[in-house]
């Protein structure tokens, strides 16, 4: 009898750090298959570590234009940088209309640059005593984001804590870490090698592997509230017309 198998791909086209992230960085992989990026969505489109508003059963994500405002403070200037960032994003991911406004103005996304010993401290001014232990005695976190949602699953706002004073590593691990929670993808995945949302990796770049998730979350398909049964039978054509697995790396 000849048995004949067809392994599934596995991550491939393993290249080293973009240029301009901090030295130390990992290497990404650029080509994915399709059951790679499927379990990576499911895995982190749904659920949150800090979630304000009501439990949606479903996807999260903004449904229209995205403002965005970055607040600069603490003792080293990084605003431009972050902003550099947000342009990235807004380049880079289809579907993601993103526009930064003055620190002044109302925006949907927050991201508050601060020093590291006022971290705790922004974040009950932010979200109360009591929110804010049981966040920080559960997760232990370095920075932070919290997304406020509607039932529907439409994000409502954002806000980003960066910290900015822990030197170059933390600042990007961070601000790349914090906007892909900004936009939608709030979970993490601990077994995940490829996402910046595993948090015993420290990434600093916009990966291929997280782009094409973004990619994914803000396909017109991929409406917010989209439950987890009803991704699951999105996500082939979604991956397939977008040609994620087969060319994630162009």
């Amino acid at each position: 009898m000849l048995l004949l198998s067809t392994p599934a791909l596995a991550a491939s086209g393993k290249e080293p750090a973009p240029a301009g992230t901090f030295d130390g960085a990992p290497p990404q992989y650029t080509r994915f298959s399709a059951r790679e990026l499927s379990r990576g969505f499911l895995a982190l489109a749904f659920g949150s570590d800090l979630l304000i508003g009501k439990r949606p059963k479903g996807i999260r994500r903004y449904d229209h234009p995205i403002t965005i405002r970055v607040i600069s403070g603490g003792s080293v200037e990084r605003g431009a940088a972050m902003k550099k960032i947000i342009r990235e994003y807004a380049e880079r991911v289809p579907g993601l209309r993103l526009a930064i406004v003055p620190a002044a103005s109302p925006a949907n996304v927050e991201v508050r640059l601060i020093d590291e010993k006022h971290f705790n401290a922004a974040l009950v001014a932010a979200f109360g005593a009591k929110v804010a232990r049981r966040f920080i005695a559960r997760t232990d976190p370095q920075c932070m984001t919290s997304v406020k949602s509607n039932a529907a699953g439409e994000i409502v706002h954002s806000v980003s804590f960066v910290i900015v004073d822990k030197g170059d590593a933390v600042f990007l691990d961070c601000a790349y870490h914090e906007l892909l929670h900004a936009f939608g993808l709030s979970s993490h995945d601990q077994h995940n090698p490829w996402t910046t949302l595993n948090q015993n990796r420290m990434v600093g770049y916009l990966s291929v592997y997280d782009r094409a998730l973004l990619t994914i979350l803000y396909d017109p398909r991929m409406q917010p509230g989209t439950t987890p049964a009803q991704a699951r039978r999105l996500l082939p054509s979604i991956i397939k017309d977008r040609g994620l697995a087969a060319a994630a790396g162009r």
